[in-house]
C-alpha cells in the first residue's frame, strides 16, 4: 500500500493537461488541493490501525494486503465493509470521498470482461487481470468516465448529427484503437492517476463504434481535462477547520483522437460488432456498483447534515423544541433506511462466474433513489434551523477588525452558554456547507450523482415483476381464486447474466 505522499509525488510528475478557464495548469495548482485533501483520507486511514479492518483488504490476485479502494469484491463481507468504509470516511470529509467511482468501474469490468471472453473468445479479462495487478500494486486513484455529452437526447449514438457526441472508436489498429469524444460531469479527474472509460447506455447494432471501454493515465497524449474546481474559502485569521480544507473538481474529459494500446482495451465493438451488446450491460453494471457505494456515502451526508442541524439548534437555543426533534428524526431516518437498503443488497448478493460479488439490484436502486429524492429536503432542514444568517453572515474580516470586531461578536451571540467564536465557526461552516459554490455542486450531485431518481426507477422497474405483484390484489378482490406464495423477486447476478445471454442468443 502507498502513502498520500507517494500519490501526490506521482501527480506532480504528470504532464500539464488541466484547463481551468483559459489557464493550462499542472497538478500543483492550489485550486485542486481541496480535492486531494479528500483523497488524503483514503490513504491515511488505510495505514491507521483503528480503520484498517475497513480500509485494508487482501487481493484475490496476489494475496497481498491492499487498499480496499483497489479491491474486487469477493464476498458479502467485502460489500458490507466497502459500504461501511465509505460511510465512515465520508464523515471525515463532510461529503463524497471521491475514490469510489474508480473501483466501482473496475468491479463492473471484472464481471463483463469475463463474460465477453467466455462467449466470444476475446482476451479482455486477461487484459483486466494484468491491469488490476498494476492498479493494486501502485495503489492508484481512478476516475470513471461514463457520462457522454449525448447531443440530441431523442437520438441514438449513430443517429447524432455530430457523431462525436458519444465517445467512439474511429480506428482499430494492430496495436490498439483510436478514440474520439468527450465525457462530462466527471468528479476527481485532474487528481486521478487513471481514467476508466465505460459506455453510458445500451447500444444497438448500428452503434458498434460506441461500444468501447479502456483505461488510460490521466495525462495521456490527446487527453484534455476542462476542469471546474470548487473549494471552501480559507480563513485568513487562524480559524481553519478540517472541513474548510476540502474541495472538488468536475471535468469535461476530451479524448482528442487518443491512441489506446491493446493491453488497456476492455471492449471494442468497432473491430467486432458481436461485442456491442456488452456495452449496455457494462454501463448498467457500473451504475449498479456505484449506486451501492452511494448507500454508504449518502447516509454519511445525511448524518453530517443532521449533526449540523443539531448543533445549530443548540447554538440558537431551540434544541429542545418538538419541531427540531421531528426534523432531526427525518434526517436520521433517511440515513438509516438508505444504509439498510445497501446492507440488505449486500446480504442478497451472489457471486458472478468471474468470482466477483454483485449486490442485489432492486435494493441498491431503492436505497439510492430515496437518497436522491430527499437531498434537497435535508438541506432545507439545516437552512430552516440555522436561519437566514448562514447566507447573510458578514465577511470574516469584520469579526477580527480592531474597529468593529468586538461589536460583530457581541451581536452574533445567541445561546449564552456558547462562546460567540464558536457560534461564528458554526455559522461560517454552515455557510460553506449549504450556501457556497461547492455546496450547490454537492446538492446537485446528491440528486444526479450515480444516476438521478428517474434512472433508479427505470432500473428497478426493469427487474421487478409487476404482473406477479398484481396477483395479490386479484386474490384479495376475488378476481382469482388462489394466491401462490409471493415474495419480492431477488435479482441475482446469475439471473441477470442468464437473461443477458438469452438476449444475445436471440440476436444471433
Amino acid at each position: 500500500m502507498k502513502t498520500f505522499e507517494d500519490y501526490y509525488n506521482r501527480l506532480l510528475k504528470m504532464k500539464p493537461n488541466v484547463y481551468i478557464g483559459d489557464e493550462k495548469v499542472d497538478r500543483s495548482d492550489p485550486r485542486l488541493r481541496g480535492g486531494m485533501n479528500i483523497i488524503h483520507q483514503t490513504f491515511d486511514r488505510a495505514h491507521d490501525e483503528k480503520f484498517a479492518d475497513l480500509c485494508v483488504a487482501t487481493s484475490h490476485l496476489t494475496g497481498e494486503k491492499i487498499n480496499r479502494f483497489t479491491h474486487i469484491h469477493q464476498n458479502k463481507e467485502d460489500l458490507l465493509k466497502k459500504q461501511l468504509m465509505t460511510r465512515v470516511l465520508c464523515h471525515r470529509v463532510g461529503g463524497c470521498i471521491q475514490r469510489c467511482m474508480g473501483i466501482d468501474s473496475l468491479n463492473a469490468l471484472s464481471v463483463i470482461t469475463y463474460e465477453c471472453d467466455q462467449a466470444l473468445g476475446t482476451k479482455y479479462y486477461v487484459n483486466f487481470k494484468k491491469y488490476m495487478k498494476y492498479f493494486q500494486e501502485n495503489d492508484l486513484v481512478a476516475s470513471c468516465a461514463q457520462t457522454d455529452t449525448k447531443g440530441d437526447r431523442l437520438k441514438r449514438p449513430h443517429q447524432q448529427e455530430d457523431p462525436d457526441q458519444y465517445l467512439r472508436v474511429i480506428e482499430t489498429k494492430e496495436d490498439g484503437i483510436v478514440v474520439r469524444g468527450c465525457k462530462i460531469s466527471i468528479t476527481n479527474t485532474p487528481y486521478a492517476d487513471e481514467l476508466i472509460a465505460v459506455p453510458t447506455r445500451f447500444m444497438g447494432p448500428e452503434d458498434k463504434d460506441y461500444a468501447v471501454a479502456f483505461a488510460l493515465p490521466g495525462d495521456w497524449d490527446g487527453v484534455k481535462l476542462l476542469t471546474r474546481p470548487a473549494w471552501f474559502q480559507k480563513s485568513k485569521h487562524g480559524l481553519d477547520a478540517p472541513g474548510l480544507l476540502l474541495g472538488d473538481a468536475e471535468t469535461f474529459i476530451i479524448f482528442d483522437d487518443v491512441f489506446v494500446p491493446n493491453e488497456r482495451v476492455f471492449l471494442n465493438g468497432h473491430s467486432d460488432p458481436r461485442q456491442t451488446p456488452y456495452a449496455g450491460f457494462l454501463a448498467l453494471m457500473f451504475a449498479h456498483y456505484h449506486r451501492h457505494s452511494y448507500t454508504g456515502c449518502k447516509p454519511a451526508m445525511s448524518e453530517v447534515l443532521a449533526s449540523t442541524a443539531a448543533l445549530v439548534a443548540e447554538y440558537n437555543g431551540i434544541e429542545k423544541t418538538s419541531h427540531v426533534r421531528d426534523k432531526l428524526s427525518h434526517l436520521i431516518g433517511t440515513a438509516e433506511l438508505v444504509f439498510a437498503a445497501g446492507e440488505a443488497s449486500a446480504y442478497h448478493s451472489e457471486i458472478a462466474p468471474s468470482g466477483t460479488c454483485i449486490p442485489d439490484e432492486i435494493l441498491t436502486n431503492a436505497g439510492r433513489r430515496l437518497a436522491g429524492e430527499e437531498i434537497y429536503n435535508e438541506y432545507k432542514v439545516v437552512a430552516d434551523l440555522a436561519g437566514g444568517l448562514c447566507a447573510t453572515l458578514p465577511l470574516e474580516g469584520s469579526f477580527f477588525s480592531e474597529e468593529v470586531g468586538e461589536l460583530a461578536m457581541k451581536y452574533l451571540k445567541r445561546n449564552p452558554k456558547v462562546k460567540p467564536e464558536n457560534i461564528y465557526r458554526c455559522m461560517r461552516g454552515i455557510e460553506n456547507m449549504i450556501v457556497s459554490d461547492l455546496a450547490g455542486l454537492m446538492q446537485v450531485a446528491g440528486l444526479h450523482g450515480g444516476g438521478s431518481p428517474q434512472m433508479e426507477t427505470i432500473a428497478m422497474m426493469g427487474r421487478y415483476d409487476v404482473e406477479k405483484l398484481k396477483d395479490i390484489s386479484k386474490y384479495l378482490f376475488g378476481i382469482r381464486k388462489t394466491l401462490p406464495r409471493y415474495e419480492r423477486p431477488t435479482v441475482t447476478p446469475r439471473k441477470m447474466l442468464e437473461k443477458f445471454r438469452k438476449v444475445l442468443e436471440m440476436k444471433k
